[in-house]
């Protein structure tokens, strides 16, 4: 049998399973899942398939890095999992509720970034009704768990785009929902406010035991946070322990760049980054853009 590249090894949890065996992030095995899904497929209609007999399964307290390429369907799966959209194969079993951090939103009318997070207080709060001074607590504890509790008062409108997702992120903690889908949470976010994000999630599911799923197209990011992996390659997914999902081979195939795995050393502490290997960076793109052409030289 050819070599995948799929070698057992240590996940971030320290397990050598070559399987994925019902372990939680605790290490409690045999609990039921907290978010599941079995042979699921979605197409648009008239389209082709995003993805087809897709497997997964999360427990309380584990975290989920979905990797693929533009258009490959991760901001789809989201969707299908939120009952967004239904899916034409398979199902989804959820046993508790969810949050959502979307990459983009725009709200209707000016709104205080407070306004904003205290949204996700709206299952909490009868109709008609006004927060309470403890749906406003925990929204202000929420900004302050991101960092942001300077920007409570400023208009939501007038932030950055990494600030925003920021916002957004600490609306999604404001719900207290036991299961939190986030959609490329990172892409407009500085490498310092990005370790900030995962620095969170990884916090989240230790200390309150919430189940995360993000999407993201940074290896690194399933590296330091995620105990499992789904690869939305073609035409079949691949789902399992991080360490033994995220390959540099199934990363090359799944975005047809060649991958390296780097160990490091910082502060006594031993970890890998996997990077891309950018043509130019082998000198393997000869192609020169011309110099714009002086229309006085042109007789």
């Amino acid at each position: 049998m050819p070599d995948t590249g799929e070698h057992p090894a240590k996940d971030i949890a320290g397990r050598t399973d070559e399987k994925d065996i019902s372990v939680r992030a605790d290490g409690h095995e045999g609990a039921s899942p907290l978010i599941e899904a079995q042979g699921l497929g979605f197409h648009h209609p008239g389209g082709r398939w995003l993805f087809l007999g897709l497997d997964l399964s999360l427990q309380a307290g584990e975290v989920l890095a979905i990797l693929g390429p533009n258009g490959c369907g991760k901001s789809t799966l989201l969707d299908v999992l939120l009952d967004i959209h239904r899916p034409q194969e398979g199902q989804v079993r959820k046993q508790a509720t969810c949050s959502f951090v979307p990459q983009f939103f725009t709200p209707p009318f000016a709104y205080s970034v407070l306004d904003i997070v205290l949204m996700g207080r709206s299952t909490h709060i009868q109709t008609f009704g006004t927060p309470s001074p403890q749906d406003v607590a925990i929204a202000r504890q929420a900004l302050a768990d991101l960092g942001i509790d300077d920007l409570a008062r400023r208009d939501f409108a007038q932030l950055s785009g990494g600030q925003r997702q920021l916002v957004l992120a600490a609306r999604a903690l404001a719900t207290e929902a036991p299961i939190m889908l986030l959609d490329e949470p990172t892409s407009a976010l500085d490498v310092h406010n990005q370790d900030r994000l995962l620095t969170l999630l990884h916090r989240l599911s230790r200390e309150r035991g919430l189940t995360i799923l993000f999407t993201t197209h940074q290896p690194n990011h399933a590296l330091a946070v995620a105990h499992k992996t789904l690869l939305m390659t073609q035409p079949q997914a691949r789902f399992g322990p991080t360490a033994t999902v995220l390959t540099v081979d199934n990363l090359k195939q799944l975005f047809d760049i060649d991958m390296i795995r780097l160990p490091a050393q910082f502060n006594d502490q031993r970890f890998e980054n996997i990077m891309p290997v950018y043509a130019t960076q082998l000198g393997a793109c000869h192609a020169r853009i011309r110099p714009p052409t002086d229309p006085k030289s042109v007789d």
